[in-house]
């Protein structure tokens, strides 16, 4: 009998794999279960429960199945533990049942981006491709049919930390900075090693492309035994790098032959998604794709809601969507990026943060910071004196009023919070839908920037 823990999306995927390969199933959720999963479940007759964990009944299985969301330190998991009773991803599961090569990309920021940067240069380039993993689909549900030839799986170090046999043909890690380490014992070597797990099992035909630049990576990667072809990239080019960038091109010679991809076409801004855009070029390279199949995907390649996502333009003003920013590392990568003079929106609940790093830039690049949040203290008083105008609000409606009103021709208003949401909204993708749903009432429908 498999016992699944979590009837989310891995969950809920992995339980129908299960039962369309006619094993015994049992799902389990310590909180309410979503109705489409709840139908999706009674629909196939898959029994399960919802606000608890019958602890007899999932120590009878012969493999446990747990959404990434579960510690190791939860009771049901030490429990199957010390009976020796397997415990894995869904990840892991789904990829028994393929026949497909998988393309897995890890990192602590960035994973998103370029998971669907690599994804659509190669089903613009004609490749027969799914996404899965933490981007939100489940690949158990998808192996069901198993009708692709290469799946794109964004891994979390926790989905890593579960996963044993399953092998990457290509893989790629993009940095290392500290994060979720109350579920590495406080040790980034912990975590460090977490996401090098994306290099087990793989061969000399396999594939490993990595920042170079990153001192973690190559710290932690000297300590890993991985028998993987290893393909280094870097912004600045030196003797190991095999893909880097010459002004707006991306020179490799990772097919063993040099080659050049024009990269001046891609909507992508910032030193970080130069790092993001390295690493998918260099798998879909790898992966067959031909360089001016390339070139045509990076001009109409479109990245996910909330991450830098333009949300309008009125008499020469940008405004840009990046609440996905709840920290200030993410925060630097949007300053970094901008060229233009910027309006910055930020605010909302402070997560311990420290703002020195965006001072420097916020000097240069930020003409006026506009507080959204209920609490903007910690904000008015780290910025005053960096910044030459900074105003309040709790209305999304009254910020971007206040960004209309401030902003001139050639300006950026960027929302890039620094900060949770949930003092005023739900979550940051509400966040970021209010503000662009503000930008079309107050910006765009009006004629004139006042």
């Amino acid at each position: 009998m498999i016992a699944i823990l979590g009837a989310g999306e891995s969950g809920v995927g992995a339980a129908l794999l299960a039962k369309a390969k006619g094993l015994s199933v049992f799902v389990s959720d310590m909180g309410t279960i979503k109705p489409a999963y709840k139908e999706q479940l009674q629909k196939e007759n898959i029994p399960f429960e919802e606000g608890t964990h019958t602890f007899e009944q999932i120590l009878t299985a012969d493999e446990i199945i747990k959404s990434p969301g579960i510690p190791d330190k939860a009771e049901i998991i030490k429990q199957a533990k010390a009976k020796n009773i397997p415990v894995i991803s869904e990840i892991e599961f789904g990829a028994r049942y393929s026949k497909a090569k998988f393309i897995c990309i890890t990192g602590t920021n960035g994973k998103t981006t370029t998971t669907l940067l690599t994804y659509h240069l190669l089903k613009t380039a004609g490749f027969n491709v799914e996404l899965a993993g933490n981007i939100g689909e489940s690949l158990a549900e998808k192996v069901i049919e198993d009708t692709a030839e290469y799946y794109i799986v964004e891994l979390s170090s926790f989905q890593l930390d579960t996963m044993f046999g399953f092998k990457a043909h290509i893989a790629m890690l993009l940095n290392i900075t500290p994060d979720h380490l109350d579920r590495y014992d406080y040790n980034i070597g912990n975590y460090a090693q977490s996401k090098l797990r994306i290099t087990q099992n793989m061969a000399p035909t396999d594939f490993f492309i990595y920042n170079q630049e990153d001192a973690l990576i190559r710290e932690h990667l000297a300590k890993v035994n991985t028998q993987a072809t290893l393909v280094p990239f870097a912004l600045q080019p030196s003797g190991e790098v095999k893909a880097t960038y010459t002004n707006s091109n991306i020179v490799t010679e990772v097919t063993g032959k040099p080659e050049s991809i024009d990269v001046s076409a891609s909507p992508l801004i910032g030193k970080h998604n130069q790092y993001n855009t390295l690493a998918a070029v260099t798998a879909a390279l790898l992966a067959g794709a031909e360089a001016f199949r390339i070139e045509e995907g990076l001009a109409t390649f479109k990245n996910a809601e909330h991450r830098l996502q333009p949300v309008g333009e009125a008499n020469g003003v940008t405004f840009i969507n990046d609440s996905k920013a709840t920290n200030v590392e993410a925060v630097w990568y949007a300053l970094e990026g901008i060229k233009q003079p910027i309006i910055w929106i930020a605010g909302g609940t402070d997560k311990g943060n420290d703002y020195e790093p965006l001072k420097p830039l916020a000097k240069e690049k930020v003409k006026a910071l506009l507080c959204l949040g209920k609490d903007n203290t910690k904000l008015l008083r780290e910025f005053e004196g960096v910044v030459p105008v900074i105003q309040e609000t709790q209305s999304v409606d009254e910020v971007v009023e206040q960004a209309k009103a401030l902003a001139q021709p050639g300006d950026v208003v960027l929302l890039s919070p620094a900060c949770a949401s949930f003092d005023l909204f739900q979550n940051y993708e509400h966040r970021g839908r209010s503000f662009a749903e503000a930008v079309q009432k107050w910006a765009l429908n009006q004629n004139t920037m006042q």
